[in-house]
Order: C-alpha cells, then sequence, then structure tokens
C-alpha cells in the first residue's frame, strides 16, 4: 500500500510554516510516504508576504516553492503542486488539485474570484475543489453543490477543525472524503493522507483517485 499527503505547507512559501524542504522530505520518507502535495497559501496575503510586485511575480515565487521542494526530494518523494485557496472576504480554505503553472498563469487572480465563480471555474478545468477543515472556528459553510468534496479529517494539532461534523456533512452530501495533515511544524507528526494499492506519481492519478473513491483515509 501508498500512502499520500494531501495537506503540507513549507515555509518559503507559507509564512505560517516553519519547515524546511529537508525536514519535509526527511518527515514524510521517514514515515513510509511515497507521495505529497504541496499545498501552499495562496491567497493576497500570501502574495504580499513574498513581497510579490504583481501577480505574475507571485506566481514565480508559489511555483518555485513547489519546484525547489520537487528538485530537492530527488526522486525520494513524488512532489505534486496543490494549493490552499483562500478568497477575498472570509477565513475560508479550499484545497484545490489539479492545478497547474499554466492554469495559474492564464487566469485572473483566484482569490479575487468566490466559491460561485471557481466552482464553474473548477469544474471546467477538471479540477477538485476541496473546503479545507470546513468546521473549525471563523470557517463559514458554503453551499454542498459547488463543493467536489471536503476534508474530512484535518490533522493540525493546533485547531479544533471537528473532523467528526465534517465527515458527516461529507455522508449527507455525498461529497469526495479527504485526510491532511496541514502540516507546519516539524515537531508533530505525520498523522493524515490517503492510502492507496496504486503508487501515486502525477495529478491525474490522484484526482480519478478522488473522484473513484479508490483510497482509504489515513486518521490517526
Amino acid at each position: 500500500m501508498f500512502k499520500t499527503e494531501l495537506h503540507c505547507h513549507s515555509k518559503s512559501v507559507s509564512q505560517c510554516a516553519e519547515v524546511s524542504n529537508e525536514q519535509i522530505i526527511n518527515k514524510y520518507t521517514e514515515a513510509g510516504y511515497t507521495t505529497l502535495v504541496l499545498a501552499n497559501h495562496f491567497n493576497k496575503y500570501t502574495e504580499d508576504s513574498l513581497g510579490a510586485k504583481s501577480y505574475e511575480e507571485f506566481i514565480d515565487k508559489y511555483c518555485q516553492g513547489y519546484k525547489d521542494l520537487k528538485k530537492d526530494a530527488d526522486g525520494k518523494l513524488t512532489v505534486l503542486l496543490g494549493m490552499e485557496l483562500r478568497f477575498n472576504g472570509n477565513s475560508n480554505d479550499y484545497l484545490v488539485f489539479g492545478v497547474t503553472e499554466e492554469f495559474l498563469r492564464k487566469n485572473e487572480p483566484l482569490y479575487l474570484m468566490n466559491p460561485e465563480s471557481f466552482s464553474r471555474l473548477a469544474r471546467q478545468n477538471g479540477l477538485l475543489f476541496i473546503q479545507a477543515h470546513p468546521f473549525r472556528n471563523s470557517m463559514v459553510v458554503i453551499r454542498p453543490d459547488l463543493l467536489d468534496g471536503v476534508e474530512v479529517y484535518n490533522g493540525h494539532k493546533g485547531h479544533d477543525s471537528r473532523n467528526e461534523i465534517a465527515d458527516m456533512w461529507a455522508d449527507k452530501y455525498g461529497l469526495i472524503k479527504t485526510s491532511g495533515t496541514d502540516f507546519h511544524y516539524n515537531h508533530v507528526p505525520v498523522n493524515a493522507g490517503i492510502l492507496t494499492e496504486h503508487k501515486i506519481e502525477d495529478m491525474e492519478t490522484l484526482v480519478e483517485t478522488l473522484r473513484n473513491g479508490n483510497y482509504e483515509l489515513i486518521k490517526e
């Protein structure tokens, strides 16, 4: 069986994270993971914190974080590009699977959109639109028909994500279920993701796997 992390941050982009590329690679390989989605924060705050003078420069810096981790992994860990998107207006976060650098460059600043407009864009481009930790404090529940899924297990120990409620919500509305460590700090264990019989080596395979439900959730 193969272990895939769906929610990891690196300090090269996410200002709230403290983990270096070396720490990420060591942590996940030692825990037996074969694949990791780097889902750094994608919002106006991150753009400003990286000192980007334009949205184009923000994309440069954002994607460089992924490229550097992939290079540093050097085949020991498959690294895929993801994002944790936040629109201007509230504190909701959304995991997006299937984005590419080309997609980011050809569309308007994504944080200026809203759940309705982004949901349409995501479906036009075959992306998965997943609300992260939807029942954490300060989160706003949105129409489930706009989403493909919800993160039913978030492993961040510094928050009460009310994972049990998220799991029931996914059952009620027939949404895809995901699990992620929400990894920020090297002192905490990696404790979430998905378990598959096949190794996930590209984003297309991951999206297909999540759509067809051919996986088990890791919730430790």
